[in-house]
Formats: C-alpha cells, structure tokens, sequence
C-alpha cells in the first residue's frame, strides 16, 4: 500500500525548472552568438563632408482631398506651383514630375496641374498609383 501512495505522488512532471533552464540557455546562445557576429575591426574610409551635387531631380506634386496642392511636402498655389517649376525647369530643361492625386479629388485639380505642366512644357510625367493586390 505505500508503494502505491510513492507511485501517485510521481504521476506529474514538473516541467518549469527544466522550462527555466532552456530560457537560460536560449539567452546565453544569443548572446554568444550577437558578440561574436562583430566582425573584424577594420579601418573604414571617411565619407567626404561635401554635399553630394546629385540632388534628386524628381518633383513631386500632391493634390489632397480638399484640393490642397503642395510641391514635394510644401503647400503651394497654382501662381507659386508654375513660377517653381519654370525655376527648375530653367535648372534641368527635362524635369521630371510626379502627380500624386488623392482618389477623392475633384478631377479638374488634376485636370488644372496638366494643363499647367503643358504651359511648361514638361512632358516628363507620370501618375502615382497604389498597387493591386490581386
């Protein structure tokens, strides 16, 4: 009869000190592995501190919702939209030029900024859409 009663006092495993133990184990391997992926010191060339001459030619022009227009993240109107642009148009005579249009606004804003950017005579422009997930 109290061999029985050692029997059932050992029916479950106590599994958390051996749990504990793997977590000790796990966050040691990390760390030996991440301070032993540092690599070689070598001595690195210095980047120049001039500023690079190849800035982004690219000009980005959003139309909102509400009709808000705005040049790269500037809010412009249609008078400082066209004088910008004749300046970098000056600057490099094949601008390119992206019109992010809201899918809410009202057609002729889009309409109004083409128009413009014929006046320009920019002819470097594209559409920015969303991609479909199929």
């Amino acid at each position: 009869m109290r061999y029985e009663e050692e029997l059932d006092s050992y029916d479950e495993i106590n599994v958390t000190s051996m749990l504990d133990l793997a977590y000790v184990l796990l966050i040691v391997f990390i760390i030996m592995t991440t301070a032993s992926v540092q690599g070689i010191t070598v001595n690195l060339p210095k980047a120049s501190d001039a500023p690079s001459l190849a800035k982004p030619q690219t000009k980005a022009i959003t139309i909102t919702a509400d009709g808000t227009i705005f040049l790269d993240t500037y809010p412009v109107t249609m008078e400082q939209l066209e004088s910008s642009l004749q300046q970098y148009k000056a600057v490099n005579p094949a601008l390119p030029v992206v019109i992010k249009g809201d899918a809410a606004v009202q057609y002729v804003n889009v309409v109004n900024v083409l128009a413009l950017l014929g006046r320009l005579d920019i002819t470097q422009i594209g559409l920015v859409t969303a991609n479909l997930v199929k």
